[in-house]
């Protein structure tokens, strides 16, 4: 559920406030097989399932105050946020022995609940000034993750389950951003310019709450981490693009610009997954931000119908954080060694590719884009005198199309390829995605039904197969099946396309966040 107001102050100036509401369920099944062999003869096998259920609630406040202060464009918008998001996951695992006999070795339940708030605030300001622009701002944005861990196992001699005090554990990590940045920009005959600056600290804290001291910590996890942290970083962001007309509808640029890209909650958390006995992922609180330089070269031409763009690009990244997997020196109580599977500070990356990109709008009822990327990269890091060098190729490829039907319905279709890429350790399979939705308006073009399918094809899997001196391991991962979701909007006294704020918020604000895979 999502309702806004907008409020006129003047003709000039507005406040918009708006909330939004969302519920969910779902439920996640999870099987694991694993062999063991000695000598290439099988010697056991193990069947592991895990039934997830989770329940999610969201909600979000925002107001937003945007005043024109002239007709020349001069505009100050004040945004601020408050948004709130609870999971709460039960898990049952259960882990049997299939060969060389049938019995019961693990019987556990998981509770996990994390709670997420966050705020933002940001104020910009622009000022025309004839062919230039000059911008300023400030963006904060302050979030807190506490995830509440609890485990139980079942105690085969009492048949009664028992709290596991070893991995039940408070968890709460704190990620503070404060930036000021400004642009400006111009143009002198065929050239034009833009020059960005952003002053940015972060501040990353972690605090636990366990029965453990840090000594036994360290004893009951098996790696040499400081679990309660507090750091800061504070860093200068750049950006740099120059363009040349080479005629109308023609042109090359130059780019440049610096990012961050900074850990997740569950990349820093220490203590170890449940997804399997012998294979485990465990965060890293050690793990810092990585920050990278990107350089590109850009060339656009446009044609009445056609737009093409093509690009080279070079970016290196360092102290890339990437999954390493290791021995603990652990075996679980039928004697399987234990893999653990952790990200660090690495290495540094290096990736050199080209782009190129198509707009074609071939009829008004018709819209088509696309997009190929191929690149190569190279790590090279080592890790306890392990070498996790390697290069690779791999590339990715976009397209979506937009079609009027008749009835005034719109039809979008969205389709993404990534290629098959590899690791030191591990091989990774092309990923395809192919998304579709409808829309139509009514009620005067007030309101617009939608449906939407998502993964059409119930072919977004992540396919992997990893082999070290130790072990080799095949996996595939879904995070969601196919999805397919209506919805209803309707607009109290607002035009459709009216948007009073532009593209404001990534306003040489491009801090490079990614969501890490894990």
């Amino acid at each position: 559920t999502n309702l806004g107001l907008e409020y006129f102050i003047t003709e000039e100036s507005s406040i918009t406030g708006s909330v939004f509401y969302r519920t969910s369920k779902s439920e996640d099944e999870t099987e694991n097989t694993n062999q063991r062999f000695i000598n290439s003869t099988l010697d056991s096998e193990t069947f592991r399932t895990e039934d997830e259920g989770e329940d999610d609630e969201n909600y979000q406040f925002s107001l937003n105050y945007i005043n024109n202060l002239d007709d020349d464009g001069q505009k100050l918008t004040v945004d601020a946020q408050y948004s709130n998001g609870v999971e709460d996951k039960t898990n049952i695992i259960q882990e049997n022995n299939t060969l060389p006999n049938d019995n019961l070795i693990v019987l556990e339940n998981v509770f996990e609940k994390e709670t997420q708030n966050e705020y933002l605030i940001q104020a910009d300001y622009v000022l025309p000034m004839g062919d230039a622009q000059f911008e300023a701002g400030y963006r904060g944005t302050f979030e807190k993750t506490e995830t509440d861990y609890r485990l139980d196992s079942l105690n085969q001699t009492t048949g009664l389950f028992d709290i596991n005090q070893d991995l039940t554990n408070l968890f709460a990590y704190t990620e503070n951003v404060n930036a000021v940045y400004t642009q400006y920009g111009n143009k002198y005959g065929k050239f034009s310019f833009l020059l960005g600056l952003r002053l940015e600290n972060t501040q990353l804290k972690g605090e636990l709450t366990s029965l453990y001291d840090s000594s036994e910590l360290e004893d009951q996890l098996g790696v040499d981490v400081e679990a309660n942290f507090d750091k800061n970083y504070l860093g200068l962001f750049p950006t740099v693009n120059v363009i040349y007309e080479l005629g109308e509808n023609e042109n090359i640029s130059l780019g440049y610009n610096r990012r961050i890209n900074r850990p997740r909650g569950r990349y820093v958390n220490p203590f170890p997954s449940r997804s399997s006995r012998t294979n485990i992922f465990q965060g890293n609180p050690d793990l810092d931000p990585a920050f990278s330089n990107a350089f590109d070269v850009g060339y656009l031409k446009r044609w009445d119908k056609l737009t093409l763009t093509s690009s080279v690009y070079y970016q290196r990244e360092t102290d890339s954080f990437e999954r390493i997997q290791e021995e603990t020196g652990e075996t679980t109580t039928d004697g399987i060694e234990i893999i653990r599977s952790i990200p660090i500070n690495l290495s540094t990356n290096d990736r050199i590719g080209v782009e190129a990109g198509m707009l074609y709008n071939p009829a008004k009822w018709l819209r088509l884009n696309s997009s190929f990327n191929f690149f190569q990269f190279k790590t090279d890091g080592a890790f306890n005198g392990i070498d996790y060098g390697t290069t690779n190729t791999s590339w990715f490829a976009r397209f979506s199309s937009k079609v009027s039907l008749p009835a005034k319905i719109d039809w979008q279709t969205n389709a993404f390829y990534r290629g098959p890429s590899s690791t030191a350790q591990t091989e990774n399979g092309g990923i395809f995605s192919l998304n579709l939705a409808f829309s139509k308006d009514i009620l005067k073009d007030n309101g617009t039904i939608s449906l939407n399918v998502s993964d059409l094809l119930n072919s977004r899997k992540r396919t992997s197969y990893t082999e070290t001196e130790f072990f080799t391991s095949d996996s595939e991962f879904q995070w969601r099946q196919r999805q397919i979701t209506m919805g209803f909007v309707y607009r109290f006294n607002q035009p459709k396309e009216r948007n009073r704020n532009g593209d404001r918020g990534n306003r040489n604000n491009d801090e490079g966040d990614e969501e890490i895979e894990g």
